[in-house]
């Protein structure tokens, strides 16, 4: 694959090694704001995810935590440092490229759901294969199962506004499922539910943890960040802690 126009060059950074999903070195986001005036989103913010972790990014509004979501997520580009997605390194790719990636390797998890109102649950779970070019039987039986894991069986055939709330944020659940990501990448998924359907959407990430998905999970609410195994704290855009729940500060 290419280097996209006008990106650094490649840092001296070795590949990932095995088992390690998500590998950030050195990350940093600048945001030119004109008359010579800077702002750096996220300065040197490094850390690895290996595979089958649950792992909370948390932080106030302004941290860093978005702009970093967004790089995790490959809707856009590090100013400079390395980022590695499945052991290929995503931060020099072109925007082409990293549609293609994050087709392939990210389930997203919207607060919003982001679902299209007049297609059924089905439908809207199937549109990332149709994407990908599957053919129609294959993307079928993949939707169905996607739906049945989030235990939406008896809901296929509804429309959103058919739906609940958690129903329909367990439809954006197995939407990101369907294409069996490298990770699933969570933006404060419970934001738009009451408290009670939030706590069965956190379990059901925990359940699709424990069947060995690799989630990463973006909010600001302390007891959302504390269904993961690991919080990553980020403040001023660099990493102030990087933790395990209950345990030691995490060292990768």
């Amino acid at each position: 694959m290419g280097t996209r126009a006008g990106a650094s060059s490649i840092e001296e950074t070795p590949m990932p090694l095995e088992g390690v999903v998500i590998k950030a070195e050195n990350l940093w986001k600048t945001y030119d704001m004109g008359e010579a005036i800077q702002v750096h989103a996220l300065s040197g913010v490094t850390f690895a995810i290996e595979r089958g972790e649950y792992v909370a990014i948390m932080g106030p509004s302004g941290s860093g935590k978005s702009t970093l979501m967004n790089l995790i997520g490959c809707l856009d580009t590090p100013t400079r440092g390395s980022y590695w997605l499945n052991r290929q390194l995503v931060s020099e790719l072109s925007d082409d490229e990293l549609a293609y990636i994050r087709n392939k390797e990210i389930g997203f998890v919207f607060q919003t759901f982001n679902l299209l109102s007049r297609a059924t649950a089905l439908h809207n779970v199937e549109l990332p294969l149709i994407y990908s070019g599957m053919p129609a039987r294959e993307r079928l039986e993949r939707a169905e199962e996607a739906l049945r894991r989030v235990d939406l069986a008896d809901r296929m055939h509804h429309k959103p506004n058919e739906l609940s709330g958690g129903q329909r944020q367990r439809v954006a659940v197995a939407r990101a499922l369907v294409n069996n990501p490298s990770i699933i990448l969570a933006d404060e998924p419970t934001g738009n539910l009451d408290t009670a359907t939030g706590e069965e959407i956190m379990g059901l990430f925990s359940r699709l943890n424990e069947a060995g998905n690799t989630i990463v999970l973006v909010t600001h609410e302390h007891d959302i960040a504390a269904h993961a195994h690991r919080i990553i704290h980020v403040r001023d855009g660099r990493i102030e802690r990087d933790e395990t729940i209950g345990g030691e500060g995490y060292e990768k």
